[in-house]
């Protein structure tokens, strides 16, 4: 950490801007930002003018995609306010900041800091604990590691899916699971989980919701002429400058006609003077087949691109093992094959709650667009019909063959760029079975009954028995963010099913109440560290950041604590390789900056910390548009399969929950609690939302967010004055599974019929009494009721009733 030569200049001009903007909203203050650090300051009777500060380069790491850039101001040994990135072109790209990762200080510095490795002394879930050292932690550890691997081999070992931090030195559990055999694998994400299953069918096996190869630069989307957004809202999900929401704006300005398609009216659109396109929840599918049919009757599908570049289209693109079948897409559409129903725009009006008119003119401007570009956020495929409802809104560009053309997307979300430096290895896992990520909990409960048929395990047959010992890094995952926390609440009762779980946070998560041994994490902040940029900004970058303050009381580095449980397993050589973290990173950097030209050595990036480098833009699959034999995709046929007759063969050997269905074309299929699913009892369709005070529960701790952002269910006029609720009015919201409390916004910026609750939330609740969720977490009643063929998170596919609490 060095001092700042501009401290004064720079600290005066950040503190008295943001001073400013606190006179007009009480936002400034609450956030954190400078006047904040004023209150601090006076606290001392110092002022910003007299006291000098040491500067130390960090970055907020939640999981919203940005990774953007903080300097911490530091004053006797404390963080007392953030600035951000300040280095290039203020009028290029900076990774700066959004006002939620400057509040970090709020949560680093927060009363509730978990400060001592501790055990459990109640039920899991109370939350009861007891103060230990950290050298009975490890020994307990690694004894019961050991002895669920000796009794039960590794397979029963599992890391529980988390996204709460990411650097180049975290999640280094596994690690050291592979130095001792393995364990039970997962895949997919709780993000993208039915477009990972879905897509490689239609784009192929190496199409990623991460790469920049299926999908284009939202630079593209300045050379549109009509942009259709859908469920992307990159104002609340991707704010910062480290996000696309700054090459978003540059798209609202430069760019074309821009349609948001949602079933509410979110942050972006509110900012933008096109259209907003009100959809019911989990439609997305019909609007497009609806779409699809007006542009096959008027001839505005582009035949040439669908005949040399797809399979599936039509008859003759068929196949020939299901050639005279009527299984191809425009029989789907025309009602001449599967449900045998013309999918006209008379008949997914009542459907989308989009007028069969306004289908129409929609056709039209898509069919006259000389470049389109369509992309979608990860909410739609987020339904219990997700994996077909992604490939479905790709058929958009598909149909009109604007792909691989400068202006186009694939349909997919924006490109992502990569990272510039590694992590620390975590070698090669010797246990070949893994489960869906979202299937940790069913594995827990009746693993031993868990095959590749009914529950999607991969890498063998069967499952040769349950979960019993579990890791939690920096995740929330345990209840907070899965589906249905009451039935994860019972099945954690019983401690024969998961013998042993270790949770490592920073706070009492509500997924920390049910550790069994509880480590305390030092942040960032509190360490040295490095990590790549983020991964929604269109740029490459690398920031190698200092200690700003030491942690609370005895919270370590997680690589310090890892070396301590590998000691005690006799494996600390073999799990450090003689290197400190510090010497980790700078190997790491090192080899980055040898292998990529225009890198900082080793010695330039320790003094200027923060480097960018621009990413070439890219238009997805235009390699494989302009030379389709030279460049095939990775499916069967290296085209895109609209029909994937792998897909097909392959639905006959699943065994799918009553009421499931999975089809080897992309078609509107409600889903489970989809579509025509409402009754009397539960009468209103519910969905989820990203809330701009939180990343996913990440910040959800933080008091001054809740006030300036509170918890507000959306809903619509015409559904809160049938149940005579007014805005700010406490409701009751309730589902086949649970039950919550939380403030109602009345608002015509949610389509009838739907309500809109923000997600992670901080479940709280009385467990042993009523179970009524007072902080309002969506996931208290959404079901546990995994995807067809992901087998994953389709929570956005949810039915409840509201009332007036």
């Amino acid at each position: 950490m060095t001092e700042s030569k501009a401290t004064v200049s720079r600290r005066t001009f950040v503190t008295g801007s943001l001073a400013g903007l606190a006179v007009a909203s009480t936002a400034g203050a609450l956030y954190g930002c400078a006047p904040a650090a004023e209150d601090d300051l006076a606290a001392t009777g110092e002022t910003a003018e007299t006291t000098p500060d040491t500067i130390a380069w960090s970055q907020c790491v939640v999981n919203c995609g940005g990774a953007c850039a903080l300097q911490w101001h530091v004053r006797d040994g404390k963080i007392v306010y953030a600035e951000t990135d300040n280095v290039g072109d203020p009028n290029g790209l900076q990774a700066r900041a959004c006002l939620r990762g400057r509040s970090l200080r709020r949560w680093i510095n927060s009363p509730d800091r978990l400060q001592y490795p501790m055990k459990r002394v109640g039920k899991r879930g109370e939350g009861k604990f007891e103060q230990i050292s950290w050298d009975e932690a490890y020994q307990t550890i690694a004894d019961k590691l050991k002895s669920v691997i000796d009794t039960y081999g590794n397979e029963a070992v599992y890391v529980n899916y988390a996204s709460g931090v990411s650097s180049s030195t975290s999640r280094l559990f596994p690690r050291l699971a592979n130095l001792m055999g393995g364990y039970l694998g997962s895949y997919n994400d709780y993000s993208t989980n039915m477009m990972c299953a879905g897509m490689p069918f239609l784009y192929g096996d190496t199409c990623s919701p991460y790469d920049n190869v299926s999908a284009s630069s939202i630079s593209e989307a300045q050379n549109a002429d009509l942009i259709i957004m859908f469920g992307n809202s990159p104002a609340e999900t991707r704010m910062g400058g480290a996000n696309i929401a700054w090459d978003f704006a540059q798209v609202r300005e430069k760019g074309g006609k821009i349609y948001h398609v949602d079933y509410r009216m979110n942050e972006t659109v509110s900012g933008h003077p096109d259209e907003w396109l009100p959809i019911r929840t989990g439609t997305d599918a019909a609007l497009v087949s609806a779409i699809a049919h007006e542009l096959i009757v008027n001839n505005q599908v582009n035949k040439e691109f669908l005949d040399t570049y797809c399979v599936g289209f039509d008859e003759a693109t068929m196949p020939a093992s299901a050639q005279g079948q009527h299984k191809s897409y425009q029989d789907y559409i025309m009602g001449t094959g599967y449900d045998m129903v013309e999918k006209t725009p008379e008949w997914a009006a009542p459907i989308t709650q989009i007028p069969a008119a306004r289908i129409r003119e929609l056709a039209g401007e898509i069919a006259n667009a000389k470049a389109l570009f369509v992309a979608q956020g990860w909410g739609p495929q987020r339904h219990s019909n997700g994996e077909s409802a992604s490939r479905a809104i790709c058929m958009l560009p598909i149909l009109t063959g604007m792909i691989g053309k400068p202006g186009t997307n694939t349909g997919m979300r924006e490109a992502e760029a990569g990272g510039l430096v590694g992590s620390i290895p975590k070698g090669k896992n010797p246990v070949e079975a893994s489960i869906n990520c979202y299937q940790w909990l069913n594995a827990v409960d009746h693993g031993a009954t868990m095959t590749a048929a009914k529950d999607g395990v991969r890498g063998a047959d069967a499952l040769s028995g349950g979960i019993k010992f579990m890791w939690n890094y920096g995740g929330n995952c345990i209840t907070n963010q899965h589906s249905d926390i009451n039935l994860v609440h019972d099945i954690l009762q019983d401690e024969s099913k998961l013998e042993f779980l270790v949770v490592v946070d920073t706070v009492m998560a509500d997924s920390a109440k049910y550790a069994d041994i509880l480590l305390p994490d030092a942040m960032r902040a509190e360490q040295f560290h490095m990590a790549n940029n983020g991964y929604a900004e269109y740029y490459l970058g690398v920031l190698v950041g200092e200690k700003a303050q030491d942690a609370p009381g005895e919270a370590l580095p997680e690589y310090e604590f890892m070396t301590g449980i590998a000691d005690k397993l006799g494996l600390k050589d073999a799990f450090t390789e003689g290197k400190t973290q510090e010497q980790w990173i700078e190997e790491l950097y090192r080899q980055s900056a040898d292998a990529i030209e225009g890198m900082p050595t080793w010695e330039e990036i320790l003094e200027q910390h923060h480097f960018k480098m621009e990413a070439p833009a890219a238009i997805g699959f235009a390699d494989f548009v302009a030379d389709p034999a030279a460049n095939p995709l990775e499916t069967p046929s290296g085209k895109i399969e609209i029909y994937s007759e792998r897909l097909d063969q392959m639905i006959a050997g699943l065994e799918l929950a009553e009421g499931d269905n999975i089809f080897p074309i992309p078609v509107f299929d409600p889903g489970f609690n989809g579509y025509g699913s409402v009754n009397e009892e539960f009468p209103l369709y519910c969905s989820g939302f990203h809330h701009k005070s939180r990343t996913h529960s990440s910040y959800g701790g933080v008091e001054e967010l809740k006030q300036v952002a509170r918890q507000q269910m959306w809903i619509n006029p015409l559904d809160a004055e049938a149940r005579s609720i007014e805005n700010g009015d406490k409701c009751r919201v309730k589902s086949a599974v649970g039950e919550l409390e939380i403030e109602a916004l009345v608002t015509p910026r949610i389509i009838p019929g739907t309500i809109g609750i923000p997600q992670g939330s901080w479940h709280e609740a009385d467990m042993d009494g009523d179970r009524v969720d007072k902080g309002a977490c969506i996931n208290t009643i959404t079901p546990y009721h995994p995807s067809p063929l992901a087998k994953g998170n389709g929570v956005h596919s949810l039915i409840v009733q509201v009332t007036k609490a």
